[in-house]
């Protein structure tokens, strides 16, 4: 297992981080997984055997369930130095201020998770999802108090845009306030959207990249096909993210993918994994499973080169056409690009 520096911290974390949703099953996350107790700390036992360091979850996967076994599987004790991560911001009440980045509602959603997690800190805590109705100032604050307190060590954020995580660091950097160690984001062969803005500013502003279902919700797993879907699957069951713009180019995809996957012997899911890990300023890919063996199969992605032809070939097959300005910039400025427009750029450069 590789370990890489979280952003500018002096963490570093696993490569392979152990994802958490489909535990608990509740509600709508049932849809993804009702992992119990004794599963989950065997789960638990074969990640940190495998290298694994860092756990991550978050208050609203299955309304706290998720949360609860991982506090109980661990019992208080943090195996082999496991770090802990987890989000706030969603609902988790019918209340006016259950929900948002408010100092009221963020102090007490990281109070609930570290009493459901049995610990007295959270290694990274992560604010979930954009509040465009708190002020960025009260949520800094809040999370600077939680920090101060001694209750979280490193703080995050997750499906930001690019300017709502520009504005957060300069608010960080104007009030001397925790700065975003790192981002949680979607990010997968199929959608490379984060190339457009959130890759450039993690190179540019020194941030970590955690990403969330970097399969695709199991569509990349090469057990997806045109004409089949696999029994047990998210897409049997209803769950809709993320949302599939192009099924024919997402299935061009998966051709090279299982290709790739048959010249090494592997899964598909092997494969769609090790390309992420080889993209610019990416620190983790969050893998779960609904059983053992899934979550076995996605450990392997940590030991897996993919040639420089290879990674060519999944290059092309998802490169997905320069929105403006980018066109522009590409067409008009590629004198003057730096490091981070090319992580964008490069590929659409001539000569």
């Amino acid at each position: 297992m590789e370990y890489r520096q979280l952003g500018r911290s002096g963490l570093k974390v696993s490569t392979i981080t152990l994802g958490t949703m489909t535990m608990g099953g509740k509600g709508r996350f049932a849809r993804v997984g009702e992992i119990g107790l004794d599963e989950t700390r065997r789960i638990i036992d074969m990640s940190i055997d495998a290298g694994v360091n860092l756990i991550d979850t978050a208050d609203v996967y299955s309304d706290g369930a998720s949360e609860e076994i991982i506090g109980a599987a661990l019992g208080g004790k943090r195996k082999g130095g496991v770090l802990l991560a987890t989000k706030g911001r969603s609902a988790m009440g019918e209340g006016p201020n259950d929900a948002g980045l408010s100092r009221y509602h963020l102090v007490r959603a990281c109070e609930a998770s570290l009493r459901r997690l049995n610990t007295d800190v959270i290694d990274l805590y992560q604010v979930h999802k954009w509040d465009g109705l708190t002020p960025l100032d009260e949520t800094l604050e809040a999370l600077d108090l939680l920090v101060r307190q001694g209750k979280i060590r490193y703080v995050g954020c997750s499906n930001y845009s690019g300017w709502h995580l520009m504005k957060a660091l300069h608010v960080s950097e104007l009030n001397r306030l925790p700065r975003f160690v790192s981002q949680q984001i979607h990010y997968t062969l199929e959608s490379r959207d984060a190339e457009n803005e959130l890759v450039p500013i993690a190179l540019d502003q020194g941030l970590g990249i955690l990403i969330w279902s970097p399969l695709a919700g199991g569509l990349l797993s090469g057990k997806h096909r045109r004409d089949t879907t696999p029994e047990g699957t998210r897409q049997l069951a209803g769950w809709t993210e993320p949302p599939i713009r192009n099924p024919g180019r997402l299935w061009d995809i998966v051709d090279v993918v299982v290709e790739i996957a048959a010249e090494h012997n592997v899964s598909g899911a092997q494969v769609a994994l090790a390309w992420l890990l080889g993209r610019p300023a990416v620190t983790s890919v969050i893998i779960g499973g609904r059983n053992e063996k899934q979550l076995s199969d996605n450990l392997g992605a940590a030991n897996l080169v993919l040639t420089a032809g290879q990674r060519a070939r999944l290059d092309k097959v998802s490169l997905p056409p320069l929105l403006y300005p980018y066109w522009h910039q590409a067409a008009t400025a590629s004198d003057r690009l730096g490091p981070a427009d090319l992580s964008l750029l490069a590929p659409h450069l001539k000569g």
